[in-house]
């Protein structure tokens, strides 16, 4: 059985500011996943590609207002960050 990836734990050692701002970027980093996972098959951030985000960023958000591209912009620099940390064990 496949555990579901939990978005907000992988992206708490980013997340900084207000309770709404934190909790819109776990939104968009979920709509994100189900998006990439859809297209490409790849389940959690760790195995996305630069590729993967700006196929999101380009194609699947070319409708939405210049104001959403932005914040999800935001959202995918958060996950970039995360996925640049040394984890140390």
């Amino acid at each position: 059985m496949k555990t579901e990836f939990d978005m907000a734990l992988f992206l708490s050692p980013v997340l900084k500011g207000a309770h709404a701002t934190r909790q819109r970027h776990i939104r968009q980093a979920e709509r994100m996943q189900e998006a990439i996972q859809e297209r490409w098959g790849c389940a959690t951030p760790w195995s996305w590609k630069e590729k993967h985000v700006k196929w999101f960023l380009k194609h699947s958000q070319r409708c939405s207002a210049r104001a959403t591209v932005y914040y999800f912009e935001l959202t995918a620099g958060l996950i970039r960050r995360r996925k640049s940390q040394v984890v140390v064990g």
